[in-house]
């Protein structure tokens, strides 16, 4: 597994190389995000994670991930932030970002989210590699929603999805009727068990309904259970 270390501050940089590489993993720095886009748009497939630091010099983080899924690079992106505001959290997800870890951060946690998003995009390359099973279809407001490839499909455009996206569109629908909580989310789709701002769920929900909803504003399929979570109905 290859992952790309996008960091400037050598000290950390160099700790992460160190640590990843020893457990494994073919890791590369680069120092900025010019040198980081540069490396990715080389060769779109070459890593299977991205650790992006949101305090770069040049082009930060946030325009970095950005960049990526315009560019059509879907690999996960583990964003690095200085706060862990909510300001920031909604800023890295609404970027392109799939995960996010505050500084100063746990190695222990650090590495179980690397290992948490290879889980989630080995589920994706082998649900790719079998035949399509009927729920990696799924049809809703003259839409279809494609899980192995990431994608929402209608007559007017195609939404391409985020590993973290699909894989909690898929949890809601597979609960279809049932109400999910914000913690089940946490610990059952995104497999984090350590504290995190739930409120960083509800963005994301946000994003679905807009992808999915004919009016975002007024949900009838992604709906939210008041104080506890939220329930995808038909």
């Amino acid at each position: 597994m290859r992952i790309l270390v996008v960091e400037d501050e050598a000290s950390i940089a160099e700790g992460l190389r160190f640590n990843l590489t020893a457990e494994g993993y073919e890791t590369t720095v680069a120092p900025d995000g010019e040198t980081a886009l540069s490396l990715l748009l080389t060769d779109q497939s070459q890593f299977d994670v991205v650790v992006l630091d949101v305090m770069l010099p040049g082009i930060d983080g946030f325009k970095v991930a950005q960049k990526m899924r315009q560019e059509g690079i879907y690999a996960p992106v583990l964003m690095l932030t200085a706060r862990g505001s909510a300001e920031d959290v909604l800023h890295g997800f609404e970027s392109g970002a799939d995960d996010y870890l505050p500084k100063p951060f746990d190695l222990a946690i650090f590495l179980a989210r690397i290992r948490g998003l290879l889980r989630r995009r080995e589920w994706l390359k082998n649900e790719r590699q079998t035949e399509k099973t009927p729920d990696a279809m799924f049809d809703i407001n003259g839409k279809t929603i494609d899980f192995p490839n990431l994608e929402i499909r209608s007559d007017s455009e195609t939404v391409r999805l985020t590993l973290m996206e699909a894989k909690l569109l898929r949890h809601l629908i597979e609960k279809i009727g049932q109400t999910v909580s914000r913690k089940e989310i946490l610990e059952d789709v995104w497999e984090l068990h350590e504290d995190t701002d739930t409120r960083a769920i509800d963005n994301f929900i946000v994003r679905l309904r807009r992808y999915l909803e004919n009016d975002p504003t007024r949900p009838e399929h992604l709906l939210t259970v008041r104080g506890i979570g939220y329930r995808f109905v038909l």
